[in-house]
């Protein structure tokens, strides 16, 4: 079965969904810990309501490096069984960039969410973007994370309409609510071995 890590900072609202959907037995595979560079994330709360092992590495005043802290992340990722060969590291709202040691270390093994239809308005603010742009759609993305700033290959995306009177606020609560149901799709894609990457395309394979 998968194991699963989940890293955030916040809320952790896209954790949730994901762990909303493990209970359900949608997806074949389970939580094995969450963690968080926050010490304060309201999302460490409802881990440990649905049971999962919380851990804090706290970036609050740490004065390494992104590798020393990166490390910090593997020793607690192995520690709890998540490997480079049966393991998932889902980013949901962590608010730290991965080091490229630690991305080479889980190649293909690192998925993150953007609220964006990328490649369109990679970055912070996507949302904010879309409309400055004047998109006619915006949406999320699940892919894979490599060293670029959210340019690893697509899993799955959701799209919205962005209405002429929405504000940043109203179409990055459409966009979530795309995000709650996509990231538990991709994990299930990824927990069923349905994912194929050839260079930067990926297929998803029928069931047998």
């Amino acid at each position: 079965m998968l194991q699963v890590a989940v890293l955030i900072s916040g809320r952790g609202s896209n954790m949730k969904a994901i762990l909303c959907s493990l209970a359900d037995k949608e997806i074949p595979a389970e939580v094995a810990v969450v963690i968080s560079n926050n010490p304060d994330a309201g999302g460490l709360d409802i881990a440990r309501e649905f049971g999962v092992k919380t851990h804090v590495i706290s970036s609050r005043g740490f004065d390494g490096t992104r590798c020393e802290y990166d490390m910090q992340i593997i020793k607690a990722l192995k520690h709890n069984g998540i490997t480079p060969s049966n393991g998932l590291v889902c980013l949901a709202g962590f608010m730290r960039i991965l080091g490229t040691e630690f991305i080479r270390e889980y190649k293909n093994r690192i998925i993150n969410i953007h609220p964006s239809l990328l490649p369109a308005f990679p970055g912070l603010e996507a949302q904010r973007q879309a409309i400055e742009y004047g998109a006619k759609y915006s949406g999320c993305t699940v892919h894979f994370v490599d060293s670029g700033m959210d340019t690893g290959p697509i899993i799955v995306q959701a799209a919205v309409a962005v209405d002429k009177d929405d504000t940043q606020e109203s179409l990055s609560r459409k966009i979530l609510e795309q995000e709650h149901k996509i990231y538990p799709r991709a994990i299930r894609l990824l927990a069923e071995g349905r994912v194929r990457i050839t260079g930067r395309r990926t297929t998803i394979q029928s069931h047998e």
